[in-house]
């Protein structure tokens, strides 16, 4: 069994007990989480496609931890006008375990 969510503005497949790296959301480590943005559910041979969400589906996670991911280096540079920029950017995410698909 697998689902196709949404969050963040980014869609993920997901399966029960999987461990995921997702947008920031505001929970705490240890809460519930309800995501009833599913686009498709798939049970073996049976397939449901939403239009765009599917009704009553909804896939319940728990928050393991928030944290930053590494830091990238934004570097601008513009050739004979001494123009350089250097900057670092550290994403936050939220990651998360499925725990059930319903």
């Amino acid at each position: 069994m697998f689902a196709v969510i949404e969050t963040g503005g980014k869609q993920y497949k997901v399966i029960p007990g999987q461990k995921l790296i997702i947008e920031k959301l505001d929970l705490q480590p240890g809460a519930a989480l309800v995501i009833d943005k599913v686009l498709l559910r798939a049970d073996g041979d049976q397939i449901q496609f939403g239009t765009p969400y599917i009704s009553g589906a909804v896939v319940e996670a728990k928050v393991l931890e928030q944290g930053r991911a590494d830091k990238k280096i934004v570097f601008k540079y513009h050739a004979k006008t001494r123009y350089r920029k250097k900057k670092g950017h550290r994403q936050p995410f939220t990651e998360i375990e499925v725990l059930a698909i319903k």
